[in-house]
């Protein structure tokens, strides 16, 4: 992930250092679509997958558009992550002298992203588009958990016989980035977003920050909307 951050940085300096004439030619709508990276540091969770974005640009400088992500991946879960009530569960299910710090559960997570609302567009640059959008949306999560034979069980009576369990959640945060304009129908962008949630609450022990790198084409369509600030 630091090597990507490191990329990410790079891409944004020597975009902003391209040209200093601003564009003249925006087009109506935008499609990108490319590859994402998802990473919650307090699970130690990595997940990777795809970005989809609908905007219309309404203003030079103001965008409204509908952003799809997908990703997959897998970690641990650890006894630190759950909260007071599951760990007093788990430490009546053990048997005696088992603390619940010994159990650890391996699982995968599928991770869906939906969120809609506004982009401050900042178009000063010929061949460059710099922006800040809020993130706020809805997070839907499925985790199917692996313990090992001894763990099945105990893992059962924690999620109610099932070994899978899925959660909504509300998340809010912001982002930015940088759009390389090669062409008015076609760019590229690099952009990152941090956002915050409370996700599995009757498991987990409170909420959760995550950041998302993505990487995408971007194609522009439709008309030309009126350039002035």
């Amino acid at each position: 992930m630091r090597r990507l951050l490191l990329c990410v940085s790079a891409f944004l300096f020597l975009a902003t250092m391209i040209c200093s004439s601003q564009q003249t030619d925006i087009r109506q709508f935008t499609l990108i679509s490319g590859y994402s990276y998802l990473h919650t540091p307090s699970l130690n969770l990595a997940q990777r997958g795809y970005n989809f974005d609908f905007a219309q640009n309404v203003r030079p400088w103001l965008s409204i558009g509908f952003d799809f992500s997908g990703f997959t991946g897998g970690s641990t879960l650890l006894p630190s992550y759950l909260n007071a009530e599951t760990l007093g569960k788990l430490a009546q299910i053990l048997p005696p002298g088992i603390p619940p710090s010994a159990v650890t559960v391996p699982y995968t997570s599928s991770t869906y992203t939906y969120q809609v609302g506004p982009q401050l567009n900042y178009r000063r640059f010929k061949h460059v588009t710099l922006f800040v959008r809020p993130a706020l949306g809805l997070l839907h999560a499925k985790i199917q958990t692996h313990p090992n034979p001894v763990a099945t069980p105990i893992v059962g009576a924690l999620l109610g016989g099932k070994l899978s369990t899925a959660d909504n959640a509300v998340f809010y945060g912001f982002g930015g980035g940088a759009t390389w304009e090669i062409h008015p129908n076609f760019g590229l962008r690099i952009a990152a977003d941090t956002a915050w949630f409370n996700f599995f609450p009757d498991v987990l022990n409170g909420t959760r920050g995550t950041v998302r790198l993505t990487v995408a084409t971007k194609f522009s369509f439709g008309k030309k909307i009126r350039v002035g600030y």
